[in-house]
């Protein structure tokens, strides 16, 4: 898994955003589930996933804040 740029993030809608965050947390639910029955070892992915979502809800409360002021 690669890390989001926020370039690309910006460039999305908040409802895109808003599934955006879903399928990460999902995918994030997985990579610990996989993780506590022993099926992975990539600790590192669970990091990506983590900071890609970090990202994403960062831009979807800019895009959120920015919208309130209109």
């Amino acid at each position: 898994m690669k890390g989001l740029k926020p370039k690309d993030l910006r460039e999305k809608t908040i409802p895109e955003l808003r599934e955006l965050v879903e399928k990460e947390r999902a995918a994030l639910y997985d990579l610990r589930r996989r993780l506590a029955l022993r099926e992975t070892q990539d600790t590192a992915a669970i990091k990506v996933t983590r900071h890609n979502i970090a990202r994403i809800l960062t831009i979807l409360t800019e895009k959120e804040r920015e919208e309130a002021k209109k």
